[in-house]
């Protein structure tokens, strides 16, 4: 493996799904959650595709997720090699060009795998061997598109054609199959010539810049000027706003793959999901002999062909006698559906938005750069927050104009500012911030702090800030 050109893996993770609404939410979409184990869809990835032939990778990500990304990251001892922000969601292929574009100022030859953050891949090593063997025809200037060795005839996943037979490693596509419908499903497996499309690629970064300016010439002048115009924020590389607002909003498939000819497809025969809804997580956790998954404190009694799913500390959730049902239980929402209709959550989603409710996009934890707060009761004249901070992390110096604080640490130790004084408050010992005092939290300790925070006032917002310093560089709402 040492002739094996090094791959900079490429994360793609800006996107929010609703498909597995009430834990994924736009606020916190589903590959930054513990799905089927205990680290995030994310972190799988990350480490996935890290280790000997491996670069540092690279993220693409949307504001709001940098310091998820960050912390995420961190928490897996890997650090990126640089964490690209775009402006707005644009799909897959203007988030490609702009990753390759920023190798290739450092690399023209670099060798990317992009990969979405949110798929289960339950070989680690059989999938890295797989870019490895596919990686010199990357080298040589082919586009290399991965595909999953079809388990059963899938309607709900897009084909590669490629020959009935070939040779081990990568074979050249004949042709994309949209999704199709059963009976064609049935005769493409039968065929023994299709693969599932996982979106997930192997090119060189001045191969597919090539193929960008060939295929898609307008959308490849706006990403350009987009990363040209790029700034430097805290580590991040924010993408300019202006020409990226220009940029279509058109995935890599459709902008470029389904135009281009030669490429190849790297058939990959390993455990792949790409998480798609409930049922497919059912399926990935791995139901007992009477089709049952129970996850979190969940109970199942004389049960079948169902999902129990419990995220809510101290409420256990009990099915008795189900069948062909999903229940998602959270600590502000529940949702129940026939497993055969689980690809309608979201219209659960889209009823929610159209009558205000909060649960639709925002997750019940906030993340912030410096760790997470929850709501734990709120009334007309004061709230009841659980917040937690990363160690050695501070919150802004800030005040506020419509509430004042009590602070009551619970684990770890505080260091607390309020106007000229500071001070440590540790486990048991509690604080007051009157209104309108300029104040700061910080975590001196070297694991999490908590504490409870009982808010007294007449508004609650989170816009009620007014900053003074911040090592975050936020806005008043962040």
């Amino acid at each position: 493996m040492s002739t094996t050109p090094v791959i900079n893996p490429v994360i793609l993770c800006g996107g929010s799904v609703t498909r597995l609404w009430p834990l994924s939410r736009k606020s916190y979409p589903k590959q930054f959650a513990r799905l089927t184990g205990e680290q995030s869809l994310f972190q799988s990835t990350v480490q996935r595709l890290s280790g000997a032939g491996f670069a540092p990778p690279l993220v693409v990500t949307g504001d709001p997720f940098r310091f998820i990304v960050t912390e995420q990251t961190a928490a897996v001892e890997i650090a990126p090699a640089g964490i690209l922000i775009e402006p707005q969601p644009r799909n897959t292929a203007p988030a490609v060009l702009a990753a390759a574009l920023w190798l290739a100022e450092r690399d023209p030859t670099a060798l990317m795998l992009v990969a979405p953050s949110d798929h289960a891949i339950t070989d680690d090593a059989a999938f890295r061997e797989t870019g490895f063997a596919a990686a010199p025809r990357a080298a040589a200037g082919d586009i290399v598109l991965f595909g999953i060795t079809p388990t059963r005839p899938e309607t709900g996943y897009g084909y590669l054609e490629v020959g009935k037979s070939g040779p081990e490693g990568p074979q050249p596509l004949s042709r994309f199959v949209e999704k199709p419908d059963l009976a064609s499903a049935e005769a493409m497996i039968a065929a023994g010539n299709c693969l599932w499309n996982a979106g997930l690629f192997l090119f060189s970064a001045q191969a597919i810049i090539a193929a960008f300016d060939l295929h898609a010439p307008e959308l490849a002048g706006s990403v350009r000027a987009s990363v040209s115009e790029a700034q430097t924020d805290l580590g991040f590389t924010r993408l300019a706003t202006e020409p990226w607002e220009k940029v279509e909003d058109i995935s890599i498939d459709y902008a470029i793959m389904e135009k281009a000819a030669g490429l190849l497809a790297m058939p990959y025969s390993g455990g792949w999901s790409d998480l798609g809804g409930w049922d497919a997580v059912w399926q990935e956790i791995g139901p007992d002999d009477t089709g049952t998954v129970c996850s979190g404190e969940a109970t199942a009694i004389e049960c079948s062909d169902t999902l129990l799913r419990s995220e809510a500390a101290g409420l256990e959730l009990v099915g008795i006698g189900l069948d062909d049902i999903i229940a998602v239980a959270m600590p502000d929402a529940v949702w129940v559906a026939r497993k055969s209709q689980g690809q309608r959550v979201k219209e659960a989603v889209a009823v929610l938005k159209a009558k205000g409710a909060s649960q639709a996009v925002q997750s019940q934890r906030d993340h912030r750069p410096w760790g997470w707060f929850e709501s734990l009761a709120m009334g007309g004249r004061f709230q009841v927050k659980r917040i937690v901070v990363n160690p050695g992390a501070a919150l802004s110096l800030q005040s506020h104009v419509h509430r004042a604080e009590h602070w009551i640490v619970v684990e770890g130790t505080a260091k607390v500012t309020i106007d000229e004084t500071v001070k440590l408050v540790g486990e048991n010992q509690s604080v007051f911030i009157p209104l309108g005092a300029v104040h700061r939290l910080e975590n001196p300790g070297k694991d999490s702090m908590t504490l409870i925070e009982v808010q007294t006032g007449s508004y609650f917002g989170e816009d009620d800030i007014i900053r003074y310093e911040d090592v975050y560089s936020r806005s008043s709402s962040e």
